[in-house]
């Protein structure tokens, strides 16, 4: 399998939303970079990096925001630069890779939306609420953007899941997750009044989110799933069956999958035994 076959595999096939949402942030941040490069060169103008700025980043003030709603949700797959890609897409794949291994491919992609949503919740409400931002309005049209809020949701939920989960930083500095969690919740916290106010309240909110949804989850309610469940189509149609000999679904029971995380939680997950594993893994694939 050549390089683009196994990528085109990974993000569109592979069913795993964690390659999915890279590549779509990739797409995003070379298709307007290469059309502004381009125009720039050409046409000497910067149309384009006007309206990517106008229509797809976020900005706190009420009055604009309210006609350009969506940019809630399209203002976590913008970047500054590809340095700003690069950085948050590293800590989402690491980040991503731990979340799946213990909760399945199907929640990251709810909980990567829900979580740039919390961010920038917070971040329009803060900037509007409290008189350090909402009495300059030069600095309610800052545009915010980048998907810092959404990868700190899924660093917090890793975190909470597993919070004595060991990685190796820069591969020689052993570090557990719930250090890395807390480390960058408090630069965002002392950053809140700094240049960059509006992506650090965003990053809070995103980590607020992933700690709150995991907590929830371990207590048998899962928001993400509730959600998803809205809008997913039921067939009308019912069977009834009176086979009594079919054997029961071999899908775990929630309160032992509940008892796992809250082990994983308290223990990390080394010091689950091979059944435990197993069963945290057929309850991944539900």
């Amino acid at each position: 399998m050549t390089f683009w076959e196994n990528l085109n595999f990974k993000v569109f096939r592979s069913g795993s939303k964690l390659y999915l949402l890279i590549g779509i942030n990739v797409i995003v941040f070379f298709t307007i970079g290469i059309l502004s490069v381009f125009e720039k060169l050409v046409f000497r103008t910067t149309i384009v990096d006007f309206y990517s700025q106008e229509y797809l980043t976020l900005q706190a003030y009420l009055p604009k925001l309210a006609v350009r709603f969506w940019t809630l949700f399209t203002y976590m797959f913008m970047h500054a630069d590809i340095w700003h890609l690069l950085f948050n897409m590293l800590w989402f794949y690491w980040m991503g890779q731990i979340f799946e291994e213990f909760l399945g491919n199907k929640r990251i992609l709810g909980l990567y939306l829900l979580g740039g949503l919390s961010g920038a919740v917070l971040y329009v409400v803060s900037f509007n609420i409290f008189p350090l931002f909402s009495r300059d309005q030069a600095l309610l049209l800052i545009p915010t953007l980048g998907s810092s809020a959404s990868v700190m949701a899924v660093i917090a939920g890793a975190a909470t899941i597993t919070p004595n989960y060991t990685i190796m930083l820069f591969g020689v500095i052993p570090i557990k997750l719930k250090w890395i969690a807390i480390f960058y919740v408090a630069m965002g916290f002392w950053g809140i009044t700094g240049p960059n106010a509006g992506g650090e309240i965003a990053h809070i909110g995103g980590a607020l989110f992933g700690f709150i949804y995991v907590k929830q989850l371990q207590n048998g309610r899962d928001m993400i799933g509730t959600i998803a469940g809205i809008f997913k189509s039921r067939s009308k149609l019912k069977v009834a069956s009176t086979n009594r000999d079919r054997p029961a679904s071999d899908a775990p029971r929630q309160e032992e999958v509940d008892r796992i995380l809250d082990k994983i939680s308290t223990t990390g997950y080394d010091n689950l035994s091979k059944q435990e594993k197993e069963t945290l893994f057929r309850a991944s694939k539900k």
